[in-house]
């Protein structure tokens, strides 16, 4: 048995909210065109785009590497606006076990938030956290941001 970890992050953006659930529920294939630096594509290997149980895999570069990410949309909560993928295969479960990342958008008076939180295992002590990552996922958030918020009209 690994030794689990819990990483959070939570960023106020411009854009409304639900830009971002949106975008990750129902086309995440389109996530590259917002932030092409981070995310290459995304393409849906088994079911549909938005629905529980079905199969994706997102084409990424971190690290200056480009990787690849196979997952399962495990859980929609569509009243609390939060998604959860599941790695069954990929540059991430080579080396840790059991990673999960659940996006949450949320309002905070008039604050519009985006949060990403992340729990895996880390076979030994000699394994890095994921902060690296995480911070990936927050560069990711302020460039899809940053596409809305200066989208021409």
């Amino acid at each position: 048995m690994g030794l689990k970890s819990k990483l959070c992050a939570q960023i106020e953006v411009k854009a409304k909210n639900d830009v971002f659930h949106d975008a990750f529920r129902h086309k995440p294939h389109h996530v590259s065109t917002m932030c092409p630096v981070h995310i290459q594509g995304c393409e849906c290997l088994e079911g549909d785009f938005g629905i529980v149980g079905s199969k994706i895999c997102w084409k990424y570069t971190h690290d200056g590497k480009e990787k690849f990410s196979k997952q399962i949309i495990e859980a929609i909560d569509e009243e609390k606006k939060i998604i959860t993928f599941k790695e069954f295969e990929g540059d991430i479960v080579n080396e840790y076990e059991k990673w999960k990342v659940s996006l949450h958008v949320d309002e905070e008076g008039v604050k519009d938030l985006v949060g990403w939180t992340m729990e895996y295992e880390r076979p030994n002590e000699n394994v890095p956290e994921l902060t690296n990552l995480l911070q990936f996922f927050i560069d990711m958030t302020k460039s899809i941001d940053d596409h809305h918020v200066n989208k021409p009209n």
